[in-house]
C-alpha cells in the first residue's frame, strides 16, 4: 500500500474516531431496560394521578351534598323552591338558568365562530391569517370578572336603552313572543347573560374550528374551485361534511365552557332564584347560585345543597365535555 493510500485510511480512521467522540451513546441508566420501566411507571402514575384527582372531586362533592340529597332526594332536581329561611330548597331555577344562558350563547356563538373560522382558513389574505389568529387568542384570555363589568357598567345600559325597550315594544301584541320578551327593559336578565356568555365563548369555539378546518385536504378544496364551485359551495358540499362531527366537538367544548362560568353571570343575570319565560327576566345559574350564597350559608341543609348544585354542574359538565372529546377523536380515526 502506497504512502498515499496509508495516509487516506489514517485519516478516515481518525474521523471516525473523532465523530464517536463527539456522538457517545447516552449513559447506560438512561437506556437501560430499568430506566424504560421506571419511565412507563411513571407516566402510567401521572396518568391515575389525573383520574384520582377527578374521582376525588366526584366522592367530596358527592360526601357534601347527601345530607340535602337525602332529605329532599331526587325531588331536589326539579323542585323550584330555593328559601333558606323555610329551609327548602330545589335546584330547578338555577338548572334551568343554565341551561337558557347556554342555550342563548350557542345560538349566537356558533354562527359567527363559524364564519371566522372559515375566513381566517379559506377567504383572508395570507398576510392577515396569523393576526386575526392572535386576536383571537388575545379575546380568550380575557379574564371573565372584566367580561361580567364591561356587561353590567356599558353592555347592560345600552342593551336596556336600545335592544330590551324597542323589542318589548315591538312583540308587546304578539302571542307567545310577548311572552318570552316581555318585562321591564332594566338591562340585566338571562338574554344579557347570554349574550356576554356568547362573547366569552366565541374565541374558543372560532379557534377549535379554525384547527378542525385546517383538516380537510387541500386537494378536496381545489378539486371543488377546479369545477367551477363558489367559496360557500366548496364551505357546504366538502368542508362541512368532511369535518362535521369536529365542528359539533367545537360547540360541545364552548357550551362546556358557558356551563361553568361563574364572574360574568354573577354580574349581569340579575341573581333571583325564580322561573319565568321571559328571557329579558333575572335569573340565576348553578354557578351563580353557589357563588352567591356560599360564604352565607350558615345552616348544614342549606351548605349541602349548594353542594349538590355543584355535584348537579359537575355531571353536567363532565358529560357534555366527554361528548366533544368522543367527537373530536373521531377526526383522527
Amino acid at each position: 500500500m502506497s504512502n498515499t493510500n496509508m495516509t487516506l485510511v489514517n485519516n478516515r480512521t481518525k474521523a471516525h474516531a473523532e465523530t464517536a467522540g463527539e456522538f457517545q451513546r447516552p449513559p447506560r441508566f438512561l437506556n437501560g431496560e430499568a430506566f424504560n420501566k421506571t419511565f412507563k411507571w411513571l407516566s402510567i402514575g401521572a396518568a391515575l394521578f389525573i383520574l384520582m384527582i377527578l374521582g376525588g372531586f366526584f366522592v367530596s362533592l358527592t360526601i357534601g351534598a347527601w345530607p340535602a340529597l337525602k332529605q329532599f332526594g331526587i325531588g331536589f332536581i326539579w323542585t323550584s323552591a330555593w328559601n333558606p329561611v323555610t329551609e327548602k330548597f330545589g335546584a330547578l331555577p338555577a338548572i334551568a338558568g343554565t341551561l337558557i344562558t347556554s342555550a342563548i350563547a350557542i345560538i349566537i356563538a356558533v354562527p359567527l365562530a363559524f364564519a371566522i373560522a372559515v375566513y381566517i382558513t379559506q377567504l383572508a389574505p395570507k398576510w392577515l391569517r396569523h393576526p386575526l389568529g392572535i386576536a383571537i387568542e388575545l379575546l380568550a384570555a380575557i379574564p371573565s370578572i372584566i367580561y361580567g363589568m364591561w356587561g353590567l357598567f356599558y353592555f347592560a345600559p345600552m342593551f336596556a336603552d336600545y335592544v330590551q325597550g324597542p323589542i318589548i315594544n315591538l312583540f308587546e301584541n304578539v302571542p307567545i313572543l310577548s311572552t318570552i320578551f316581555q318585562g321591564p327593559a332594566i338591562g340585566i336578565g338571562m338574554a344579557t347573560a347570554g349574550i356576554v356568555l356568547a362573547i366569552m365563548i366565541l374565541p374558543f369555539i372560532a379557534s377549535v374550528m379554525r384547527d378542525v378546518i385546517d383538516t380537510v385536504p387541500k386537494r378536496l378544496k381545489e378539486s371543488g374551485f377546479a369545477i367551477g364551485a363558489t367559496d360557500w359551495e366548496v364551505t357546504k358540499a366538502i368542508i362541512i361534511p368532511h369535518c362535521r362531527t369536529g365542528l359539533a366537538g367545537s360547540i360541545f367544548l364552548g357550551l362546556g365552557r358557558a356551563l361553568g362560568e361563574t364572574m360574568a353571570v354573577t354580574f349581569i343575570i340579575g341573581n333571583a332564584n325564580r322561573i319565568t319565560a321571559s328571557i329579558f327576566a333575572p335569573g340565576n345559574t348553578i354557578a351563580s347560585t353557589i357563588a352567591n350564597e356560599f360564604q352565607e350559608a350558615y345552616t348544614e341543609i342549606h351548605s349541602s345543597s349548594l353542594m349538590a348544585l355543584g355535584l348537579l354542574l359537575f355531571i353536567i359538565t363532565f358529560i357534555v365535555l366527554a361528548i366533544a372529546r368522543m367527537m373530536l377523536n373521531r377526526i383522527s380515526t
